[in-house]
């Protein structure tokens, strides 16, 4: 397989502002910083340049060109999500240019639009687990695996033995959970019902047909649909007017607004709220605050009450809907008040 064109950074597909983003090769939750050498693409990856799209403001709209057979599970719907939250920010666009398999579909699905060149392929809404028994093999280089376990079912899946009917039901059930899974992401990404994504029975579909059973929505290249996002872009850009009445004296005057002033302190905030999801660990939140409207102090407290209440900390809290200022003190900081109760209760045990 062919490593895929994915650059360090998104760039503009022209000036005009259209981000032309590859999704190309195998995807992957994590891929450690291989993508450019190793034919895979890492979901974390795409969700960090959807979300320095969203806050650079020359960035007018985004089309994802997928080339991609799918790849796993891990990681894959979260992105989904993340892709059709920020579409409400944005325009996202997809093409299917040429393979949008699998979990590639999955990802092309959340766009708002869907082509595919007349070459192109969508499809196989299903899921697979495969097991390799080389117990065969092992037994003619000589060699013989003792498992020494505790937990009778910490071994199963193993390669070097044949695979138990204990552990093949257990893959099975997670395999049909994963499926159900897709199948409605697909339905919901689609308008389509489950029973019609079940259907497809993850067959793969072509040009027309695609279109035809509701996966994809027109025929086109990747500049096809990056020229027609210009031009409804482009329609829909109007000057700022108010259309408030006023009277037509000579002491009358039209109240102005400093549109460069209004873009300077969006831009400003989306880019505090996208650093302050990455500083929490939580980068696929960006997508969700920013098409909410929030300001970055709610931002901020709103990843401080998740960080409060993960598991590593088990106090309850009850964060204020709203702080006062951009800026919290340490006395309004719900980590502060989640660690304090374990603090007093580390020294009571002394």
């Amino acid at each position: 397989m062919a490593p895929p064109l994915v650059a360090s950074a998104p760039t503009l597909g022209d000036e005009r502002g259209i981000l032309v983003l590859p999704i190309h090769g195998t995807l992957v939750q994590r891929t450690v910083g291989l993508d450019t050498l190793s034919g895979l693409t890492s979901y974390l990856s795409i969700a960090r340049r959807i979300d320095a799209a969203l806050a650079d403001e020359s960035v007018r709209g985004i089309v994802l060109d997928i080339d991609s057979p799918g790849g796993e599970a891990a990681g894959l719907f979260d992105l989904a999500d993340q892709i059709r939250a920020a579409g409400r920010v944005k325009p996202i666009w997809a093409v299917a240019n040429d393979a949008a398999f699998s979990a590639a579909y999955a990802l092309a699905s959340a766009s708002q639009r869907l082509f595919l060149t007349r070459t192109a392929g969508v499809g196989s809404i299903g899921v697979i687990a495969l097991h390799v028994d080389q117990s065969q093999k092992d037994a003619n280089a000589g060699l013989k695996f003792t498992p020494i376990q505790a937990g009778d079912r910490k071994n199963d899946g193993t390669p070097h033995s044949a695979l138990t009917d204990e552990a093949r039901e257990s893959i099975q059930t997670e395999v049909n959970r994963l499926y159900e899974l897709f199948v409605l992401t697909i339905a919901d990404q689609r308008g389509l019902s489950a029973e019609s994504v079940r259907k497809t029975e993850a067959a793969l579909y072509f040009g027309q047909d695609a279109i035809n059973v509701g996966l994809a929505d027109r025929l086109g290249t990747l500049s096809d649909a990056v020229q027609q996002m210009h031009t409804e872009l482009d329609a829909t850009a109007r000057p700022l007017f108010l259309e408030s009445p006023v009277m037509s004296t000579p002491e009358s005057t039209v109240p102005t607004v400093d549109t460069d002033a209004v873009r300077a302190q969006a831009h400003s905030d989306a880019l505090a709220i996208a650093e302050l999801c990455e500083l929490a660990g939580q980068p696929q939140l960006t997508a969700t605050l920013l098409a909410e409207g929030v300001t970055p102090a709610v931002a901020r407290q709103r990843l401080l009450a998740a960080k409060a209440e993960s598991p590593e900390i088990a106090s309850h809290l009850s964060p204020t809907a709203s702080i006062p200022s951009a800026s919290l003190s340490l006395d309004d900081n719900p980590l502060i008040h989640a660690v304090k109760p374990r603090a007093a209760a580390a020294r009571r045990g002394r």
